[in-house]
């Protein structure tokens, strides 16, 4: 470990102090709020086994949707290594919400790549559209609702379900804050109280004190690879709302007539119960990373959003590069520090549900995993690499330290 980095890095967490500590205070309150739903369910060592086949009487898979329902401040759960994704979790909502004729409308600009295939704004026979859904899109404006054009639309259009995504995505705007996401909420209300608000909660759980639902929310839904696994839960998503929308959901996921009832642990209980018990100091560690990283590379001379003085609403840290070959560079940086697949060269590549090429460092115990210290991007302008996660402060802290040593002979300014 170089001496002279170290002293630099340190000098630089003194800068962020107050911020971390901030984290720290929230990270508290959440872990209070995991260990009372913990409590107050009973959660028991036999809770920790699974079932098989049909899944029939898996107490564990229930007390853990009871817990998520606590945590949400919600009428009802369904927390499922089923889902593959957070956007099969989406897909899954929207699927079981909408129906022929029916109107989707986002309010925070175009979602993320891997929904277009899913409402047809890239063609795909088995899309939303195919099935003679219709879609809608308001852009935001400075990084804030369109008010006067949401107000427009639902006067003149009978909306069923709005859809507002909290994370940037692999957009270039600002995430956004569970207070402009409260704001909002309360105005559509106002306009149309039957309109279902569903929120892609992606990679915000836990970066605040409030959640969706606590804040006037119908329906949201995540992933278990993002924050609230805790780097310990192999794969799944959740669902916390409304009980008859969380209903139809799991109808869509499963027969109808099963429902909930139905779907099987496969000895996942234990993994799950345990990352969302950690998840709040995971969480924490994750946004100290991205603030250490963003404070770097600004002094560096690199743009980044957020900047290591803004707010945090969730985990991701972009760095802009307006240069593919920085991007890229960047990227393998962030996989040679790893713990897993570190000899490992990234290289842009075809994924499923993207349009463009994308470039990926994700040396990750779970394949995918977000909350995992991982860097990507996708090969468009401006080149922007979306970091997120890391399950201890100390192991990102390593990886800004090897950043900083390596950043200019590697990438240059």
């Amino acid at each position: 470990m170089n001496k002279n980095t170290l002293e630099y890095i340190q000098k630089c967490e003194e800068k962020l102090q107050k911020k971390y500590q901030e984290i720290d205070n929230i990270s508290l309150y959440n872990s209070n709020k995991v260990l009372s739903a913990f409590q107050k369910n009973k959660v028991s060592e036999s809770h920790f086994n699974g079932t098989t086949g049909y899944g029939y009487n898996d107490e564990g898979r229930d007390i853990i949707e009871k817990v998520y329902k606590d945590i949400f401040a919600a009428e009802d759960a369904l927390v499922r290594t089923q889902f593959i994704s957070g956007t099969h979790a989406i897909s899954t909502t929207l699927f079981a919400l909408l129906r022929p004729n029916d109107i989707m409308l986002s309010i925070s600009g175009k979602p993320y790549d891997t929904l277009d295939e899913i409402i047809g704004l890239k063609e795909n026979p088995s899309s939303l559209k195919s099935y003679g859904i219709k879609y809608m899109e308001i852009d935001l404006i400075e990084n804030d609702f369109n008010y006067e054009k949401i107000k427009e639309v639902l006067t003149h259009n009978k909306i069923k379900l709005i859809e507002i995504q909290r994370s940037k995505g692999y957009s270039t705007r600002e995430s956004l804050s569970i207070e402009k996401i409260e704001k909002v909420i309360k105005y559509i209300k106002n306009i149309d109280k039957d309109v279902i608000i569903m929120i892609d909660n992606c990679y915000c759980e836990f970066v605040t004190t409030k959640e969706p639902i606590e804040v006037g929310a119908d329906i949201a839904v995540g992933s278990l690879i993002k924050n609230l696994g805790g780097a310990l839960a192999s794969n799944g998503g959740y669902v916390v709302g409304r009980e008859d929308l969380v209903n139809l959901v799991s109808e869509r996921l499963n027969p109808p007539g099963q429902g909930k009832e139905v779907g099987p642990s496969l000895g996942a209980n234990k993994g799950v119960l345990q990352g969302l018990f950690l998840s709040p100091n995971v969480v924490a560690s994750a946004l100290k990373t991205a603030l250490l990283t963003s404070l770097v590379m600004e002094e560096k001379g690199y743009k980044t959003s957020p900047k290591s003085t803004d707010e945090r609403v969730d985990i991701v840290q972009n760095i802009i590069f307006e240069d593919a070959s920085k991007l890229i560079k960047y990227c393998k940086l962030v996989q040679a520090s790893s713990p897993i697949d570190s000899f490992v060269t990234p290289e842009p590549s075809p994924m499923p549900g993207y349009t463009d090429k994308v470039i990926m460092a994700s040396g990750s115990f779970t394949q995918g995993s977000s909350i995992e210290l991982s860097a990507d991007g996708p090969l468009r302008p401006p080149y922007i690499a979306y970091q997120q996660g890391s399950i201890t402060y100390d192991y990102g802290k390593l990886m800004v330290m090897k950043l900083y040593e390596n950043i200019e002979k590697n990438i240059g300014n």
